[in-house]
């Protein structure tokens, strides 16, 4: 799967710092949205836009992105046209509630990962066939004249050796086709990747790391831990380890249907099993909730989100004194960039 660039890095490292941040109001006082740090990340991703902003802001940008790939394949001597269709989902808060602090909500969904409540909005929205331009040029081309189209417009491959051992690899525009020097051209230098900002990006990424390590919240882990343990749902050591727990199995129960990738899959064979409708994801999606619910019982007994909330925030103001000068300027770099 190709990685949508740097701005989408951003903001996946953004939402580290809020530690478990999704899990939205804790108390009816700390949010993820309190943090200190949000600030200076909420310049450089839109986190300062309403929902319908975002969603506006995003069909512009790609609007324009496929504008500027259609002018970059014609001059590599491809056909393009502008797909608009191509990209990202977003949702607003009218169309998906994301409530995993209400037992109503969690019941429902545990988590969120095998019962996810975005995957409603999807089948609700599903009629609208989704249809390619491209298709049909592509399909007139012989087989080597389509892989010069998909490599000159997103880029060759990474090797095997150059990904990571969770099948990731490290962006660059300039690798990635008439795609990726849309992008650049369209967002420009992105100040997260640049030199520039090198020794605070290692720096904010040590935050989550001192948090995760904190004695206060080790403390906080073994509280909620015990209460797991008396509720009948022991071996856990940390409080995210028990969605992990989730995810894992499911991702054991999609490798398992779809193998390591050295071999073909025939997803068209009578035999093969769907690994989202199976039976053993059912019961998983069943598990997920009943242990989402004990796990929100703990937390609720232990004050869990907002004391670990005010673990990180606390980190974060001190990271904030210690770096003033370096955030205020890429906060100003983000905005022009913006």
């Amino acid at each position: 799967m190709r990685t949508t660039g740097p701005l989408a890095a951003l903001a996946a490292t953004a939402l580290v710092f809020t530690l478990a941040g999704c899990s939205g109001a804790t108390d009816g006082e700390l949010t993820y949205e309190d943090s200190p740090l949000n600030e200076y990340l909420s310049a450089a991703y839109g986190g300062d836009l309403s929902p319908e902003e975002q969603q506006k802001q995003f069909e512009e940008r790609q609007l324009k992105t496929e504008e500027l790939m259609a002018e970059c394949m014609a001059e590599e001597g491809f056909e393009y046209t502008p797909n608009t269709q191509n990209g990202g989902m977003v949702f607003s808060d009218d169309e998906v509630e994301w409530e995993p602090e209400k037992k109503d909500w969690v019941a429902k969904y545990g988590y969120g990962i095998v019962n996810n409540p975005y995957n409603e909005v999807m089948q609700e929205g599903g009629s609208e066939e989704y249809v390619d331009p491209n298709s049909e040029y592509v399909e007139s081309l012989s087989e080597s004249e389509q892989t010069a189209y998909y490599e000159t417009a997103y880029g060759v491959p990474p090797e095997e050796e150059e990904l990571a051992e969770d099948g990731s690899y490290e962006y660059n525009w300039e690798d990635a086709g008439c795609q990726g020097w849309a992008q650049h051209e369209l967002e420009g230098e992105d100040p997260w990747q640049s030199d520039e900002f090198a020794d605070l990006r290692d720096k904010m990424n040590a935050v989550f790391t001192e948090a995760q390590e904190s004695p206060e919240l080790k403390d906080l882990n073994a509280e909620w831990a015990a209460c797991m343990d008396d509720a009948g749902e022991p071996g856990f050591t940390a409080q995210l380890d028990a969605q992990q727990s989730i995810s894992d199995e499911q991702s054991a129960l999609f490798d398992a249907a779809y193998g390591d990738g050295t071999t073909e899959v025939d997803v068209e064979s009578p035999d093969f099993v769907d690994p989202s409708e199976s039976p053993e994801m059912k019961e998983l999606g069943e598990r997920e909730i009943e242990l989402a619910l004990v796990d929100l019982e703990c937390k609720e007994k232990t004050s869990y989100m907002k004391q670990a909330l005010e673990i990180q925030f606390a980190i974060e103001e001190k990271f904030i004194a210690e770096n003033k000068a370096d955030l205020e300027a890429f906060k100003a770099a983000a905005e022009q960039n913006s």
